[in-house]
């Protein structure tokens, strides 16, 4: 009997391409940090920055889940593997890493074994934008704020309003990081091209955050072989539009900047929130974090040579009192002559995007975010 995680559409949009559905796969392991790097991560926390031991375990935990949800779909005689996710939550004082996937099979495709991070119906689309899928690839950075540049932005914090360079510096830092190592394991596995890049920001222990970047490694042969993968967080269809219209994705770029209010910016914020009035501290605050960031983005675009950055998305979080994060994230493109889609006209089932119908508000209503394990 099928027991699959693929939806109808998914399935539809799949067969398009000679793909068959397989059961449903699961890969699992379990960690635990242990005494001696649980007090060195500790020590670290106090300086900030990257914990490399916290973000060597991580991808450790991560990565033998995923190679044993591939070993459980090739012993179901599937050629690939699509929908998969990565998880990771708390067993009691242990962690537990988790990987989901749907099989798919394909008598007319005799090629090696793949996964993909992407639905069924993006497959679709990549494939018919000419991008093979290769391997779910994985970068991510553990990293905490620490004392000391906590302490000297605070100091910042209290004495002026603008950005808090401490801040900034190691927000960007950790974005990058985690992009680039996503980029060499693409290269490693010899892909030229990472598509379907999804960016999530996760807690790991107290002060501790972990930022994780999955995609699809992918080849398409008209891209030859940048010295770095080609990267897009671009949706399947969109990726198929731009295929139409004879442009290529470059890179995925991101800038953050933090900015603060300073003691005397906060005192007359607050003094001014009583009246019904804009608050002139604050929307001038959040606009200059604004521009800062998408300055940021605009430079990495320009350093290589892109033509501009398409689907730009602004993120503002408050990260603290009278501090905020303004986080921007798009991907650079350029003309390229030699793309072109293999369809001439995208099928409607591949811009259907699947509705969940099970909903769970137990877990938020006790702090906790429910996940859905079988479809991203």
């Amino acid at each position: 009997m099928l027991m699959s995680g693929l939806s109808g559409n998914e399935i539809y949009c799949l067969a398009q391409k000679g793909w068959a559905p397989g059961n449903i796969v699961v890969g699992n392991s379990v960690y635990s940090l242990g005494l001696l790097r649980g007090i060195t991560s500790g020590l670290k926390t106090l300086a900030g920055g990257e914990i490399g031991s916290i973000t060597q375990l991580i991808s450790d935990g991560r990565h033998a889940a995923i190679s044993r949800l591939e070993e459980e779909a090739v012993r179901e005689g599937a050629q690939g593997l699509t929908g998969v996710v990565s998880e990771l939550k708390p067993v009691g004082n242990l962690m537990e890493f988790l990987a989901v996937g749907s099989a798919i099979r394909g008598s007319e495709h005799p090629g090696p074994f793949f996964s993909t991070a992407c639905s069924g119906q993006d497959l679709f689309c990549q494939i018919d934008a000419g991008y093979e899928p290769r391997h779910f690839v994985i970068g991510n950075v553990a990293y905490a704020l620490g004392i000391g540049r906590g302490l000297a932005g605070s100091l910042k914090v209290i004495a002026r309003r603008g950005e808090v360079k401490e801040f900034s510096d190691m927000y960007n830092h950790t974005r990058h990081l985690a992009l680039e190592r996503l980029e060499l394991e693409a290269a490693e596995r010899g892909c030229n091209a990472v598509v379907d890049i999804t960016t999530r920001i996760l807690p790991f222990g107290p002060g501790v955050r972990e930022m994780i970047m999955v995609g699809t490694g992918s080849h398409n042969p008209v891209l030859g072989q940048p010295k770095v993968p080609v990267t897009s967080e671009l949706t399947g269809e969109e990726l198929w539009n731009l295929t139409q219209l004879g442009y290529a994705p470059l890179r995925l770029v991101l800038g953050t900047s933090v900015y603060a209010l300073g003691f005397v910016g906060g005192l007359s914020a607050f003094f001014q929130s009583f009246a019904r009035r804009e608050i002139n501290e604050v929307t001038r605050l959040v606009y200059d974090a604004r521009a800062n960031c998408l300055a940021h983005i605009e430079r990495e675009a320009e350093d290589i040579r892109a033509d501009g950055v398409i689907g730009i998305k602004v993120f503002i979080y408050e990260i603290g009192n009278g501090l905020v994060e303004v986080m921007a994230i798009g991907t650079a493109i350029r003309k390229h002559a030699s793309v072109a889609t293999q369809s001439d006209q995208l099928i409607p089932q591949a811009i259907i995007r699947d509705r969940d119908t099970f909903f769970d508000f137990a877990p938020q209503l006790q702090g906790m975010q429910p996940r859905n394990l079988e479809r991203k």
